[in-house]
């Protein structure tokens, strides 16, 4: 089964750099314990791990340390025998068999050794394959150092992962010999079981973060799906009602040419009856004509017109069409705003009759 990335993760500086470096949670902390047994003098870890390409990334995983039994130090070099990395090969065929030796980690008390020729000579001579680690530790301060073997040479890193993950082979190593590396295995395990508590505690509010967070996405879309709606049936609705109010002005307009036509019917007869009688003398005539010319009635002006002298507006029709209609373009727009006193040209409704310039 191909290994997947750490779900818990820590992580500790800026891990842009390849390979990408994984310790896991229980050799940091025997790391950081060792620090106390470094003060006087330096102290070597052999780390154990795998070292394999995920996503096309090179990553280095330290999940197992085997502290190195004997230092030699000479001056400000130093220097690890033969008998020592057979040792070290043997523990960790012991401790760590599904493991390889990925690296090591020097603590000392304030020399940077890490830097030195000495450490990249070691380094090529038992730990020449690309991409293993060294870590240099302070003893003192927290200070630290993280370098990757490319190129040929130890390059500084510029940060690192701490994984949490189940890890028996380790916490095997750390109760047979903790005698003699002088760590108690029970404050490492007390200290990853409050580590392991606050990760839990950490993915349970990150679970409970994003139940929320989809709960809060499943309302906001429910409540788009009703504007959505409401928009729609509100256009619906206003459709409908200017199809009614379309209908109603027809019906008005035919109503009101009905009433026209009976209107001047009417008036006809009565006149005619009027002159029958001679209610209407001459002298009222005579003073009409003396007061100022014969003044002609509405109707008659009407009847005056003929059909070519005005337009009767048809459902569709605008002032644009009509012109067309009438002339052959639609340059008598604005003489036919002008003619029947239109502001606005869109405002004619279906019936009206449109006097023609």
């Amino acid at each position: 089964m191909e290994r997947q990335f750490p779900k818990n993760v820590r992580q500790i500086g800026n891990v842009s750099d390849e390979p990408k470096i994984y310790v896991e949670d229980y050799v940091d902390t025997y790391l950081n314990q060792l620090r106390e047994r470094a003060a006087e003098e330096p102290v070597g870890v052999m780390l154990t791990g795998e070292i394999l390409i995920q996503e096309g990334q090179a990553v280095v995983y330290a999940s197992g340390a085997i502290r190195m039994k004997e230092i030699e130090v000479n001056g400000t070099e130093i220097v690890i025998g033969e008998d020592t990395f057979k040792e070290l090969e043997e523990e960790r065929k012991q401790y760590f068999p599904s493991s390889d030796a990925v690296g090591w980690c020097l603590i000392e008390n304030g020399h940077p050794m890490g830097q030195n020729r000495q450490i990249a000579k070691i380094h090529e001579k038992s730990f020449a394959k690309s991409d293993t680690v060294f870590i240099w530790k302070d003893a003192v301060d927290n200070e630290e150092v993280y370098y990757a073997y490319k190129y040929g040479e130890l390059m500084q890193m510029g940060g690192h992962y701490i994984y949490y993950e189940k890890n028996p082979n380790m916490q095997n190593y750390m109760i047979s010999t903790r005698k003699k590396i002088g760590v108690t295995p029970s404050e490492v395990v007390e200290d990853r079981a409050a580590k392991d508590f606050r990760s839990v505690v950490r993915e349970r509010m990150e679970d409970k973060e994003q139940r929320q967070s989809s709960r809060l996405v499943y309302v906001t879309s429910a409540l788009l799906v009703v504007v959505v709606l409401a928009i729609g049936i509100s256009t619906v609705n206003n459709f409908t009602k200017m199809e009614a109010v379309q209908s109603s002005l027809e019906s008005l307009s035919q109503s009101a040419s009905k009433t026209e036509s009976q209107t001047g019917t009417v008036n006809e007869g009565e006149d005619g009856a009027l002159e029958a009688n001679g209610i209407i003398g001459d002298g009222e005539a005579k003073d009409k004509e003396a007061s100022g010319g014969t003044v002609p009635e509405t109707s008659t002006v009407q009847e005056q017109l003929s059909d070519e002298d005005y337009y009767v507006v048809r459902k569709g029709d605008t002032l644009d069409s009509i012109s067309v209609k009438v002339y052959g373009d639609a340059s008598h727009v604005e003489a036919l705003c002008k003619m029947n006193g239109l502001s606005d040209g869109n405002l004619i409704y279906i019936g009206q009759k449109l006097l023609l310039p």
